[in-house]
């Protein structure tokens, strides 16, 4: 740690809780002491810091998975950092390669806009949008020029974008790489330098993007900005990252009484992740909860408090409420009082699997045709992908009117 700043902004204990609320959850915080540095002088000057998140709108609708670092920024808005919404409407067109084995197709200008004008709208559902700076990376992108841009590749080599993993495994898989893609960190990183970020957020994804934010600011002379990268979210399957192609997501824009379902279909295990990255609680209230559910609360209160704070999140506290009425008087009126109780190990289990070993289907051949007609629920939900598979837990499984059974899974 520089020690020289450290005399100069003494760590106070506000400055070492504001350290404890940015690595709540995260995967990396780089260079951490260059961050707790940063800290102390915001506190001793009054000054904010600046605090960026940039994201593309590559498609309309936000989901709970990209609530994860809109969570962070909005704990660090609430430490009084300034925080920055950064709309990618320029990176958008070239496409962001990260985690790609293809050339990412990129989007129109009259696709991006239409995308636009919804990403802000319910990001707002988590930041307080009073105290948040939104901005358009057009802003300098499209000034910069040829002239500019030709400048700007000239501050990174080749050889060290070649060390991308993605760039990597294409080029070994003689997979095509277009110039373009090597536009596209630059561009995000120069955002870093058109801004004068002091953090910038993104999921472990985008480590090498954040990184080259770094490497510019110093190029141009600022000081360094630090990263953070966020894990990033397991879907209602609990194995596969959230994606509405994987048919495992929340959308933040669904209505209250499915938004509470699905958050009550993730599995026990899964459940504590969720309450790291997506509640408001203290650590240390989670703590405490996960204390009395290992000493013999059922798992379903804790679950039922997670699914009805996400919902009052983006609905409101009485809509939450009606969900978790909702769900009751449907568990009530479509589940027999007793039902056939079992075990199963193999989690993850696919669902069709899951069916023939429960007794409920003869075959994982008729648990799909089960499927495909529509009558298969999982804690009262309909399953309409056959590609489904349940992560450890307790589930109702139900096939037509009559047949249930109780399995947990491990």
């Amino acid at each position: 740690m520089n020690q020289e700043l450290v005399t100069k902004f003494p760590l106070t204990d506000s400055v070492r809780e504001a350290l404890a609320v940015t690595l709540r959850g995260c995967e990396e915080l780089l260079p951490q002491d260059e961050w707790l540095t940063k800290l102390a002088r915001s506190e001793a000057t009054g000054v904010p810091l600046r605090i960026k998140l940039g994201l593309d709108p590559t498609a309309p609708d936000i989901h709970v998975g990209h609530t994860v670092v809109l969570n962070k920024m909005r704990q660090l808005q609430d430490l009084g950092h300034t925080v920055i919404f950064l709309i990618g409407d320029f990176t958008s067109l070239i496409g962001d390669p990260s985690g790609r084995n293809t050339t990412r197709p990129p989007l129109t200008p009259e696709q991006i806009k239409v995308n636009a004008e919804t990403y802000y709208r319910q990001a707002s559902l988590v930041l307080d949008p009073a105290r948040t700076e939104i901005r358009y990376n057009s802003e300098w992108s499209d000034p910069l020029g040829a002239r500019g841009m030709i400048e700007l590749a000239a501050k990174y080599t080749v050889a060290r974008m070649m060390e991308r993993n993605d760039f990597h495994d294409r080029f070994k898989a003689n997979t095509p790489i277009s110039v373009h893609e090597f536009l596209y960190p630059l561009m995000q990183g120069y955002d870093s330098v058109a801004l004068k970020s002091d953090l910038e957020l993104g999921g472990t994804d985008q480590k090498f993007n954040l990184l080259m934010g770094r490497h510019l600011q110093a190029e141009y002379g600022q000081e360094p900005q630090c990263i953070l990268t966020m894990p990033l979210l397991e879907g209602l399957d609990g194995i596969e990252k959230m994606s509405k192609s994987k048919n495992n997501y929340i959308g933040i824009s669904e209505d209250a009484n499915t938004m509470f379902a699905k958050v009550l279909s993730i599995s026990d295990v899964l459940m504590w992740k969720w309450y790291t990255l997506l509640s408001f609680k203290t650590e240390a209230e989670i703590a405490a909860l996960k204390k009395e559910v290992e000493g013999g609360r059922n798992p379903k209160d804790a679950k039922v408090a997670l699914a009805k704070e996400i919902t009052a999140r983006f609905h409101s506290a009485a809509a939450a409420d009606a969900a978790e009425q909702d769900f009751i008087n449907r568990s009530k009126g479509g589940v027999p009082d007793e039902i056939p109780e079992l075990s199963l190990s193999g989690a993850p289990l696919g669902i069709a699997a899951l069916l023939k070993m429960a007794g409920l289907a003869a075959s994982t051949g008729e648990g799909n045709r089960l499927i495909d007609g529509g009558g298969v629920r999982v804690d009262s939900n309909v399953v309409s992908d056959k590609a489904l598979k349940l992560g450890a837990g307790t589930y109702v499984v139900q096939v037509g009117k009559r047949k249930f059974a109780r399995v947990t899974l491990s």
